[in-house]
């Protein structure tokens, strides 16, 4: 498995890497979100783990420029997991169409629940009630 970390803070790449590190998953990192697209064209990673907060370019914007790039056919589906700095975040998570976010602090089990959802092809959700009735969050495209 490939991973794609899109994030600036070497605390949260290296939180990423320790949790997920097993025989057989690599890493790619994004130091600035500019890079995530094109990277992800050269080498389709199986998951993009995104942090809200990247330089110049973060995690909502990269969300949506690789959902609009996938809309556009220049590049295919890719699992996205958005890590947010707080609750209040999650309403940007949903506007951006990804898959999955998490609210930091980290811990690793929470980590390994989110990106084994994901990668079912299912949604991952953290700070937004479930029950029947709620409103999703909207496509991407």
């Amino acid at each position: 498995m490939h991973i794609l970390i899109a994030a600036d803070a070497e605390r949260v790449i290296n939180e990423i890497t320790s949790a997920l590190q097993q025989p057989g998953t690599t890493f790619g990192v994004c130091h600035d979100g500019r890079f995530v697209s094109p990277a992800v064209a050269k080498r389709v990673p199986d998951l993009v783990i995104t942090d809200l907060q990247i330089g110049s370019m973060g995690g909502m914007a990269v969300t949506m420029a690789l959902r609009l790039d996938e809309s556009g056919g220049r590049l295919q589906h890719v699992p996205i997991i958005m890590l947010l700095d707080r609750r209040a975040d999650v309403h940007l998570a949903r506007r951006s169409g990804a898959d999955g976010w998490l609210v930091k602090p980290l811990d690793a089990f929470r980590l390994h629940t989110a990106v084994r959802t994901v990668l079912e092809g299912k949604s991952y959700f953290e700070g937004i009630s479930t029950k029947i009735g709620d409103q999703q969050p909207a496509a991407a495209g």
